[in-house]
């Protein structure tokens, strides 16, 4: 007996060496800080998600990775469509990063930018929990990312200081801020409106200034921003497009983590990413919408679209979408289609 546990003490013995002295060599090469780039801080559901990512990682690494935030994409000069490109290239450690802001080295995330594509929130779910998520994940891969967990940014609704917005005509004209994405160009240009791209940083001055006229954003960040306070006081819902976010690890980066660190950054970004999503459709799940409330009551006039009143919007915009599938991917597309037309309401 007794020579037994002295063997099984010297094979433990032998197997903490061998797994123990690469990993003392690993971490030897670990960042004493990692920088997270986020778009905005932390009183938006986004930058919450960094926050939570942060705090579970170096709870899960034991302190071996500690992470800093940089909100309003400050390792990039603010500049949001530049930050995949600065991801790859090391600039910015790991990111929680919109669809649409890297979309313009990724084509495949114009997906979620399509006019209409998804109705709700199931709809959103049946995309990136299902395989159309799984193929987007191996093209961010093959791109030189590391993704590892979605988050959301939520449904894009309209805003704007001069009028109600109920049929595309009411856009004509309008100065609508939009991201640096020549889909929501295109979307824009058919619906009559005048798109102007810049970015979050520049966006919210020329608002108070009138040098725009409207914007599209999730609600969370209307609300956080307090939008209403520089003049944005028609909201329409028109749920047209959604982005999601996508958790990642720049390549690099992520091979220098012994490979229990990385399961660990993995988890705290799948959980992370579930706590964020419920985040940015608080308010808006419920029965009663109860944010659209709490909007109404800050001076906003909310218009909901009837089916019918939607309806023009989609059709005014479909030449677009035809035009954006074919250079998305007409197969990945379709994929999604049928994903959602399968989906559990």
């Amino acid at each position: 007996m007794k020579l037994r546990s002295f063997l099984t003490a010297t094979a433990a013995a032998a197997t903490l060496l061998t797994l123990g002295l690469p990993a003392a060599h690993a971490q030897s090469n670990y960042k004493s800080e990692y920088r997270m780039s986020l778009v905005v801080g932390t009183a938006f559901p986004w930058g919450k998600g960094g926050e939570i990512w942060a705090n579970k990682v170096k709870e899960k690494t034991q302190g071996r990775i500690n992470i800093k935030l940089y909100p309003g994409v400050s390792l990039i000069q603010g500049d949001q469509t530049r930050e995949f490109s600065a991801l790859r290239q090391g600039v910015i450690d790991m990111a929680i990063g919109s669809t649409i802001n890297w979309s313009p080295q990724v084509k495949q995330l114009n997906l979620f930018s399509l006019p209409f594509l998804m109705p709700d929130y199931a709809a959103i779910d049946a995309l990136t929990q299902g395989e159309v998520g799984k193929d987007i994940f191996k093209t961010l891969d093959k791109a030189g990312v590391v993704p590892l967990a979605w988050g959301e940014n939520g449904y894009r609704e309209l805003t704007n200081s001069k009028h109600a917005v109920k049929t595309p005509a009411d856009l004509k004209g309008l100065k609508i801020r939009i991201v640096g994405s020549p889909l929501f160009i295109d979307t824009f240009t058919a619906l009559g409106a005048n798109p102007t791209q810049m970015s979050w940083a520049d966006a919210q001055p020329a608002f108070a200034s009138g040098a725009v006229d409207g914007q599209e954003n999730p609600l969370s960040i209307f609300t956080a921003a307090k939008l209403q306070n520089v003049g944005q006081k028609y909201l329409t819902m028109w749920g047209y497009v959604a982005d999601p976010l996508v958790f990642v690890v720049n390549k690099e980066v992520w091979n220098s983590w012994t490979p229990a660190d990385q399961q660990a950054v993995r988890e705290a970004a799948l959980e992370a990413g579930k706590e964020e999503i419920a985040l940015a459709r608080k308010g808006l799940v419920e029965p009663g919408q109860p944010l659209l409330k709490d909007i109404a009551g800050m001076g906003v006039t909310v218009t909901q679209l009837t089916p019918a009143e939607r309806e023009q919007f989609v059709k005014v915009t479909q030449p677009v979408y035809k035009k954006w599938k074919g250079q998305i991917g007409a197969g990945l597309v379709d994929k999604a289609e049928k994903a959602i037309a399968a989906r559990k309401h």
